[in-house]
């Protein structure tokens, strides 16, 4: 893969340039002279353009391309945009003020074929209504059509959903492994590191001992999965902390799975009162209960998305360590099938 191209004779200016591609996991090639930069013009991914380099550059009449950028270390220079304009650059960069900007552009630009995921939180309106369960299968069924699928967990105290998969022993990063990174996070870094099940990479937590998960970490993490994948799921806590709070900022669509008994609707209502919030488009998924879906509906306030019905078999499944079934003919399958061609923007 080809790298960025950065053209400056100015070694602090250099010195910055090297810094910050650091900082968004890539690295530089440089050619000090126009000349030198000439073979690598219409191959490198992006070019950054010393202003002291400017002129010379501009005397080449290179062809014009995008994500071409002029790089000054003097916001106060009169010739800045003249120099930018003779360049063919897009954009003048300052720095230090504009760095983490550069460091945006520069993770970007080392991005392969960035994608622009889809992003569905599933939070359950009371303990044990399945919100895990659907959130799994979801990304299985999901990953089974062949779409790039990340699962998030993002409950500390909900058991693994690593372990609900039956994966709780595949090798890869976790949360604790994440939390203390800072910035951005390359899509194609999270992919490698996490582990993954043919088109299903799964985030979750180590054994023992979690702790809360940073929302600058969730941040990092959900936008890389939304660069690197075509859904990402994540399995929301109830308790809505900064970090989920995140994730629902970012949802397309959060399911809520409530069942449909007096109980399951007050506790769903009360999940909701928090998620509606922090999010836009929520539905329910209902759970069989003595009330019919009609009324379950308007207690909540909100479109039903389907209907969930019990499977005696499914925590016997889950348990063995077993995935459940997720044909077209299977009740979860044709729930989860719906829902993907109901959620997602057509291919």
């Amino acid at each position: 893969m080809h790298r960025p191209l950065v053209i400056t004779e100015d070694h602090a200016l250099l010195d910055d340039l090297v810094r910050t591609a650091a900082a968004a996991g890539a690295q530089l090639d440089v050619a000090h002279t126009p000349a030198h930069a000439r073979p690598s013009w219409n191959l490198a991914p992006l070019i950054a353009i010393g202003a002291d380099q400017a002129e010379a550059v501009a005397a080449t009449s290179p062809p014009a391309r995008d994500q071409v950028l002029l790089v000054t270390r003097d916001p106060d220079d009169p010739d800045t945009w003249r120099k930018c304009v003779a360049v063919g650059a897009q954009a003048v960069i300052t720095l230090p003020s504009d760095e983490r900007h550069l460091v945006d552009l520069f993770a970007d630009a080392m991005e392969p074929n960035p994608r622009s995921g889809s992003l569905i939180c599933v939070i359950g309106g009371r303990g044990g209504a399945g919100a895990s369960v659907l959130a799994a299968c979801l990304a299985l069924r999901a990953s089974a059509d062949h779409l790039r699928t990340l699962l998030v967990d993002a409950d500390p105290l909900g058991g693994g959903i690593d372990a609900l998969l039956g994966h709780e022993e595949a090798s890869g990063a976790r949360w604790g492994d994440l939390v203390a990174r800072e910035g951005r996070i390359s899509s194609s870094a999270l992919q490698a590191a996490l582990p993954a099940f043919g088109d299903l990479a799964v985030l979750s937590f180590h054994r023992g001992e979690v702790s809360p998960i940073p929302a600058q970490a969730m941040r990092s993490v959900l936008e890389a999965g939304r660069r690197g994948f075509d859904l990402v799921v994540v399995d929301l806590p109830r308790h809505i902390d900064p970090a989920a709070k995140e994730a629902l900022t970012r949802a397309k669509t959060t399911l809520t799975v409530a069942t449909a008994d007096v109980r399951g609707i007050l506790s769903a209502a009360q999940v909701l009162s928090e998620v509606r919030r922090h999010t836009a488009d929520v539905r329910a998924i209902f759970r069989p209960g003595v009330l019919d879906d009609d009324t379950a509906m308007s207690s909540l306030g909100i479109p039903s998305a389907g209907t969930l019905p019990d499977q005696p078999r499914l925590t016997a499944t889950l348990n063995r360590g077993e995935l459940p079934r997720l044909g077209p003919r299977t009740v979860l399958g044709a729930l989860c099938t719906t829902l993907l061609q109901d959620l997602l923007p057509a291919a």
